[in-house]
């Protein structure tokens, strides 16, 4: 089977196709700046394709190529919320991609793009079968004690204000590849996975299902990240309303503004180690104060899965910075996991471990695919229906 999959963003096209059957990738692009102009108030010249709909134009002709006479069999698109109805992968239809858009206020900066690309698709394609796999599925099966904000009842019943966590497809597909790598049913994986990318979350896996997780009602919660701020005392918003401060000033400041890029001046964790290497103390702080989050979390989640028995990094960070992996390692030494050094140096796109024999436990590299993953579920869900 031939899936297209699908990353809409608000002003670009991510797209990969996948032979599911082979594993195989045959082609992949991004489509970039839709709808921008070079007026700077949407004024000016359209400086890429106008919309949704003429960047899929783009794909098609690229795919094409690739392609000949092979025919997509379906598309499968990321979806960031799911809210509380959707916990698993579904076809989409006319209702579906109305309640999808319904969810628009939880996830503002995202669903609006992925409903974009569903109907560019549909207006395109109207025959193809589409699957949406949401970000928030796997989190599903918190337990009310972990998705639960200590604030009025009436915002979760009205509002739906509770936590409902993010990069989902990612923990789960690395948790079954961790799971396979140790030799273990997936039933009996109780560990802890840290995605570390430019957004950041990490999730405690017990029994091989999400029991906790860094981010909450929106992706902002939890770890330092690229731009995001992570864990903050909510009274500095309210201190900084009443100094004037509106929501577009403070969402835009946690959201785009704060994480490494606040702490170093850089978000890319790249250029923050070469820094700190070079003697920059606001790199060396931006990468303490990160690490020593992260550390808290893995800490805190040991004990939330009773006794974690591995320990995974995974995405861009968790898989290629050595560096940041030791710092956190170094911090872990109340656990008994200790990293190998030369191990941990290793470049790999494979699965590997990175401790020591002595450590208490494994902890591994684990390179993540959320394509493969969406590619995978979008094929069992139209070949089930």
């Amino acid at each position: 089977m031939l899936v297209l999959v699908i990353n809409s963003g608000s002003s670009s096209l991510k797209y990969q196709v996948r032979d599911v059957a082979e594993g195989s990738v045959l082609t992949e692009g991004l489509i970039e700046r839709i709808g921008v102009s070079n007026g700077g108030q949407g004024d000016g010249e359209v400086v890429g394709p106008a919309d949704h709909a003429e960047a899929l134009e783009q794909v098609d002709a690229a795919i094409h190529e690739v392609l000949g006479e092979r025919q997509l069999d379906a598309v499968g698109h990321r979806v960031v919320h799911g809210g509380e109805r959707f916990g698993e992968p579904v076809l989409i239809d006319n209702e579906i991609t109305r309640a999808i858009e319904r969810l628009n206020p939880l996830a503002p900066l995202h669903n609006p793009a992925n409903v974009l690309g569903i109907r560019a698709i549909t207006k395109k394609w109207p025959d193809m079968p589409q699957v949406a796999v949401f970000d928030t599925a796997f989190h599903r099966s918190l337990p009310e004690h972990a998705w639960r904000y200590a604030v009025p009842d009436e915002l979760y019943t009205n509002h739906g204000i509770r936590r409902y966590g993010f990069h989902g497809t990612s923990h789960e597909y690395v948790t079954n590849r961790a799971a396979a790598l140790l030799d273990i049913p997936v039933e009996e994986f109780d560990g802890v996975i840290a995605h570390l990318g430019n957004g950041a979350s990490v999730t405690a896996i017990r029994g091989g299902k999400s029991v906790d997780t860094s981010m909450g009602f929106t992706p902002l919660e939890g770890l330092v990240m690229g731009t995001r701020s992570g864990d903050l005392d909510p009274s500095i918003l309210v201190f900084l309303a009443r100094t004037g401060w509106n929501a577009e000033d403070l969402d835009s400041m946690l959201n785009r503004e704060s994480g490494l890029k606040g702490l170093a001046g850089n978000n890319d964790m790249r250029s923050v180690v070469e820094a700190a290497d070079s003697g920059d103390t606001r790199a060396a702080t931006a990468l303490a104060v990160a690490s020593y989050r992260l550390a808290k979390y893995i800490g805190g989640y040991h004990v939330a899965v009773g006794g974690a028995k591995t320990l995974v990094f995974t995405a861009g960070i968790g898989e290629n910075s050595h560096q940041f992996r030791a710092l956190v390692g170094e911090k872990l030494g109340a656990l008994g996991i200790e990293l190998d050094g030369g191990l941990n140096s290793e470049r790999s796109r494979e699965p590997r471990v990175i401790s020591t024999a002595a450590s208490a436990i494994p902890v591994l590299v684990v390179p993540t695919d959320e394509e493969r993953a969406i590619a995978e579920a979008t094929a069992a869900v139209v070949v089930g229906r």
